[in-house]
This record gives structure tokens, C-alpha cells and sequence, in this order.
């Protein structure tokens, strides 16, 4: 029993750490794993039923992303933030435009420090607020000295052009493994909405292998990109969003106070 249970908790570790940090797999590793879309045969409806490791798609409880409504108000504490400039790398996996970022960048969460990673988008946005979806949604992944997520989501909406990520949407990679090492600086914090204040809950990875136990914290005030930036994106990666997943009688908070 001992050894089947050290099995399963190191089949979960090597899952997580595939769905959202190993993007960069040699294609042996990636030809090991069933292929999965965000369509068709291998949509979002079948992710649980392609393997053992995606079971948490069909069977989980606490499965992201969510509609987020009916918030309970907290006072909770703030998230900090501490983002420094990191070279821009992106790439093009075949599921989504990802950046990853060098180390030193990290928030903290209830005293813990979780380290910056990676961020990535996703069209249309994976979260609603109150039924309604946004034209996108970027996700900063971070990961503590314990191996636990923390998922900062910002909601982005139809508007003004935005500067800050015109470096990124100048070297969007538009085909599947491709890699642009550019020669420029990136910073996280010009990416961020100014007001902090935002919804948290447990949740789960969006992608396969859907790994529970995700700290997510969705900032409630969504950012802006003209229409042009949106369908530049959309046109590469299509649309790669999760459909929000059953609440399961889940606690969703919501910052009283604005930061």
C-alpha cells in the first residue's frame, strides 16, 4: 500500500510539473503523453478519459477555471508583489504563446514566496466574472520551494492599445515549437492592472493534467488591448480556453479593499 501510494504521489508531481512548466519537452517526452486540443476528439470533454494522469479532468472537485460570482468579501491580506526585468524568450507550444521568465521575480501569498515562472495567454479568457467573458486572459505562474502553485490571472478586455506588451506581440511565434530569444528586457509589473485587488480561490491547472491544489488569484480589474492585439494572437493559437468548470460548493473571495 506504502509503495502504490509513494507511486501516485510522485505520478501527480511529474504530471504537474509537464502541464505548466515543461513546455520546452523534447518531442520523445511529448510523443509519451496522449495529444490533447482544445477541439474535436481530443477537447476539453475527453481530457479525463485519454489517460490515467487526466483522470482530474473529468474527476476532480475543484477544477479550474470558474465563473466567478457570489464572492465573499475578506479582508485578506495583500498580494505582493516583486517583479524584475527578465530577457524576453517566448514560445509557441502548440497550446499557447508562453514567456519564461528568469529567476529573482516572485510574489508572496499569506507569507509564503512563490517565484515567477512563466506567463502565457489564453483567447478567450478562461474565467468569467458574473457570466461574462473577456476578449483574454494571461496567466503568471509561480511555484514555492514546496512545489505548490500560485496562478495570478488577468482579465483582458477590448479597448486602448497597450504598450507594455508591444515587445511580446512584435515576436509572437506563430508556429507550433517555435522559440524567438529576443533581444530586449521584459518586466512582469508593466503588465499588471494598477488596482490589486483580487478573487481567490483553490482551484486546479486549466490544462491537462488538471492538477488540483492551484492557488489562483484573479485580479479584478482587467487590463486593456485594442481589438488588432487580441486578433493577432487569436489568429495563432485560435481558441485555447477551458470551459469554466462546477463551483463544488467552493469558497470564492473577494479583497474588500482596493490595492
Amino acid at each position: 500500500m506504502k509503495r502504490k501510494i509513494a507511486k501516485s504521489l510522485l505520478a501527480v508531481a511529474f504530471t504537474m510539473g509537464m502541464s505548466m512548466f515543461a513546455y520546452n519537452a523534447t518531442a520523445s517526452e511529448k510523443a509519451s503523453h496522449p495529444h490533447w486540443a482544445y477541439d474535436g476528439e481530443h477537447g476539453p470533454a475527453h481530457w479525463g478519459h485519454m489517460s490515467e494522469e487526466f483522470a482530474a479532468c473529468s474527476q476532480g472537485k475543484t477544477q479550474s477555471p470558474i465563473d466567478i460570482s457570489g464572492a465573499s468579501e475578506e479582508d485578506t491580506a495583500d498580494i505582493a508583489f516583486s517583479y524584475k526585468p527578465s530577457k524576453l524568450n517566448i514560445l509557441n507550444n502548440g497550446h499557447t504563446v508562453q514567456v519564461n521568465y528568469d529567476k529573482g521575480s516572485s510574489i508572496k501569498v499569506d507569507g509564503v514566496d512563490f517565484q515567477l515562472v512563466q506567463f502565457h495567454f489564453h483567447t478567450p479568457s478562461e474565467h468569467t466574472v458574473g457570466g461574462k467573458s473577456f476578449g483574454q486572459e494571461l496567466h503568471l505562474v509561480h511555484k514555492n520551494d514546496k512545489g505548490e502553485l500560485a496562478v495570478v490571472g488577468v482579465l483582458i478586455e477590448k479597448g486602448k492599445e497597450n504598450a507594455a506588451y508591444k515587445k511580446i506581440w512584435s515576436n509572437l511565434p506563430r508556429k507550433a515549437d517555435e522559440k524567438k530569444e529576443v533581444n530586449a528586457e521584459i518586466n512582469a509589473e508593466e503588465l499588471l492592472p494598477k488596482t490589486r485587488a483580487a478573487f481567490r480561490y483553490t482551484g486546479s491547472l486549466t490544462t491537462p493534467p488538471c492538477s488540483e491544489g492551484v492557488n489562483w488569484i484573479v485580479l479584478k480589474s482587467p487590463i486593456q488591448m485594442s481589438a488588432k492585439q487580441i486578433d493577432s494572437i487569436q489568429k495563432i493559437m485560435h481558441r485555447n480556453n477551458r470551459p469554466v468548470q462546477p463551483i463544488q460548493g467552493r469558497k470564492v473571495t473577494s479583497d474588500t479593499v482596493s490595492h
